[in-house]
């Protein structure tokens, strides 16, 4: 039986017309606000066109290296490319293919500096010439618990790293990637410190795995994918595989790194130097237990070392990982 009461609101419980009507009008102020702030971002890429910029070409004399992984379904190219994170180029996901489409990669020079005997610049032709080219087919984890599965192409970075010929002195190595306003004009809201840095330890930028990489599915590097050269470091979440690279140094102190000095939103660091990929320690905001590949929507769990701990795992023999992070 439906028993009737009487309400507990009065007259007085009710909102005024007029102010229910403001706060209608602050919310799709806001809306309309929040819309004309994504199409402003978005407007240097609908205005700019038809690309004007480098573009991948084929690679040829490739071959097939010892240092890949087996068994593994390989992410299509569309989704590697179409989902970045290239903050020079914009901090959405789909931002760095539509508004890289004009960066110009050439001539393009690396300059290989610090605590070498033999210091010297490179161009991108002697870059390619240095070693055969190799089809390394990697695991590429994120720290944001999304993955892919890659065929890059490169060489160790011992490779380049011997041509000049470290010092006693030298126990880091400092990446620096390119960084041009001009090029690229939303570097401004990216919310961290540009030019990009990145470093390694000496004997990890030493490890076989490191690969120095000029391309991927058989061709060179998309602008937003790190055109036209970059790091890949299989066993570390991908912030640690610069992009872009245009100076390596070696020094003898541990370099400061983009990421390492970004606070967060909490006044604290996220990230530590290391950045191994350790499914036990997690980001301040969320898991890293699990992982979702590209392109499927089931997570898997991470691996420690992103799978690579026979290759790695003795670099960090003694240390605490979840200090050393």
């Amino acid at each position: 039986m439906l028993i009737k009461r009487k309400t507990d609101l009065t007259y007085a419980d009710v909102t005024p017309k007029e102010r229910a009507m403001g706060r209608r009008n602050f919310l799709m102020g806001l809306l309309a606000t929040t819309t004309i702030v994504a199409g402003w971002k978005k407007l240097p890429g609908l205005l700019a066109g038809p690309g004007t910029g480098s573009v991948p070409g084929k690679l040829n004399g490739v071959v097939k290296s010892p240092y890949t992984t087996s068994g593994e379904k390989i992410t299509p190219e569309t989704d590697v490319t179409t989902y970045n994170n290239y903050y020079e180029f914009g901090t959405d996901k789909g931002d760095p293919s539509k508004n890289a489409k004009n960066f110009q990669t050439s001539p393009w020079t690396v300059s290989v500096e610090g605590e070498v005997t033999k210091p010297r610049k490179f161009t991108m032709d002697e870059i390619l010439k240095l070693a055969p080219l190799e089809e390394r087919i990697y695991r590429h984890r994120c720290v944001e618990a999304w993955s892919i599965v890659v065929p890059w192409i490169g060489y160790s970075l011992s490779t380049i790293l011997n041509q000049v010929q470290p010092t006693p002195k030298a126990k880091y190595v400092a990446f620096e990637s390119y960084y041009e306003p001009k090029q690229m004009p939303l570097g401004g809201e990216a919310g961290i410190a540009l030019p990009y840095l990145e470093g390694l330890r000496l004997d990890e930028a030493m490890n076989p795995l490191a690969l120095l990489c000029v391309g991927m599915y058989g061709e060179t590097l998309p602008n937003q994918d790190g055109a036209p050269v970059r790091m890949v470091i299989p066993w570390k979440y991908g912030f640690k595989s610069i992009k872009s690279i245009v100076k390596i140094r070696l020094v003898k102190d541990q370099p400061q790194t983009t990421w390492n000095m970004y606070t967060g939103f909490n006044g604290q660091p996220e990230y530590g130097f290391y950045a191994n990929v350790n499914p036990k320690v997690d980001h301040p905001r969320w898991s890293q237990a699990k992982e979702r590949r590209l392109g499927e929507f089931l997570k898997r769990p991470t691996l420690m070392f992103n799978g690579y701990s026979d290759q790695v795992a003795s670099l960090y023999s003694g240390m605490d990982l979840r200090k050393n992070y």
